[in-house]
């Protein structure tokens, strides 16, 4: 059969999982990094990454509000998915992903946002005339209280919800790397490391995603870019880039050392049809040119316009080296028989339900829900609008 190297069974021969499904851990990454980018400021009380705390928060939003239509669409009747929740299965870990999806939604991320709007919101449903006064009205639910005591209660709230918020995160995306790392029938998935590999590299892309749209939004709005905020997210990104790669080459280094019967057929593998995604995207541009870039700025005192263009560079690379992770892991483990004894490819189609277009299509997506959540709940407050004038 064209495409197919070895011997296959007839049911290895058609992916089950595909682009999609390596958007869904690559955007879910993005929500549970740029909250925790937004928990520097809340609960560790980073003051230099201040300005970037609310775009953080809408980041998380928009994203999260995207993440579960590669999974709807994948699906061959979306509609039956509400059963979930009235149908619920203790012991089956996708099952319960509803649960931790729609918690993490309302409990943490919408009311962490309500709380920290709240003043605003109730300012703009006094100011605003027409349509906007009608929901601005509707989102301070019905909580007009701006005083000085209630305020202090929506902060001490607010910063509860955070804690809260920081592992609720991890398990947002942990989940995933649980899914693939607890599949025994895989020995490319299956390892204990795999969750904690997803965790790090969603905090690396959430927070590079973070970094890029504070820079972008502030040139689009011809304000000056706070560059000791981007060098203390450098930073971070930097020292938590390290970390995820420490890792990820444990993970191989383990898998070198043990060599059991499947190493020769994935070795085969990472060297054919996954050495330009595997070794020359993920790991040579995706994650090594990023770290160098980063780490020039750290131990080299570099002129601002000169370390504001590395990190561009080495945020735009993280971005493509953590998307060419999720497709290893979710393609490249479906590239190869149960037998080990053949190899099949992956051709992405162009227009059907889930071909390139409709990858597209959900990947625009959460950056047109942030415009709309920047329109309603601008990111930045009077103090930075006065910092970025002068």
């Amino acid at each position: 059969m064209n495409g197919v190297e070895g011997f296959m069974y007839p049911n290895e021969i058609a992916l089950q999982w595909s682009v999609l499904i390596v958007l869904y851990p690559f955007i879910t990454g993005l929500v549970a990094g740029a909250f925790i980018l937004a928990s520097l400021e809340r609960v560790f009380r980073v003051e230099a990454v201040k300005p970037t705390y609310r775009l953080a928060l809408l980041t998380a939003l928009a994203f999260l509000l995207d993440a579960p239509l590669p999974l709807q669409l994948h699906l061959g009747h979306p509609e039956r998915s509400p059963e979930m929740y009235f149908t619920p299965h203790s012991t089956s870990a996708m099952a319960m992903f509803g649960y931790v999806y729609l918690w993490y939604l309302m409990a943490v991320l919408v009311l962490e946002i309500w709380l920290d709007y709240r003043r605003d919101i109730v300012l703009m449903s006094q100011q605003s005339k027409g349509f906007l006064r009608l929901i601005y009205k509707v989102m301070t639910l019905g909580s007009s209280n701006i005083s000085e005591r209630s305020l202090a209660i929506d902060e001490r709230v607010g910063w509860i919800v955070t804690i809260i918020g920081i592992p609720s995160a991890f398990m947002l995306h942990g989940y995933v790397g649980f899914i693939f790392g607890s599949i025994k029938a895989n020995p490319w998935w299956s390892s204990p490391l795999m969750p904690v590999v997803f965790i790090f590299s969603a905090m690396v892309s959430g927070i590079a995603a973070v970094m890029l749209l504070y820079m972008a939004i502030t040139k689009l709005r011809k304000q000056k870019i706070d560059v000791r905020c981007v060098d203390s997210i450098a930073m971070y990104l930097f020292y938590i880039f390290i970390i995820d790669f420490n890792l990820e080459m444990l993970d191989l280094i383990h898998r070198i050392y043990e060599a059991d019967e499947s190493f020769k057929s994935l070795n085969f593998l990472v060297h054919t049809q996954l050495f330009i995604p595997h070794i020359v995207i993920q790991i040579l541009m995706g994650t090594l040119v990023p770290i160098v870039l980063l780490g020039i700025t750290q131990v080299i005192k570099l002129p601002e316009i000169v370390r504001k263009r590395m990190y561009a560079v080495a945020g735009c690379l993280t971005m493509v080296g953590i998307f060419a992770m999720r497709w290893n892991v979710v393609i490249g483990g479906q590239l190869f028989s149960k037998s080990f004894l053949g190899f099949t490819t992956y051709k992405m189609a162009l227009v059907t339900r889930e071909g390139l277009l409709a990858a597209i299509a959900l990947t625009i997506l959460p950056f047109i829900f942030l415009w709309v959540l920047i329109k309603l709940l601008p990111p930045w407050g009077e103090e930075h609008e006065a910092a970025a004038a002068d």
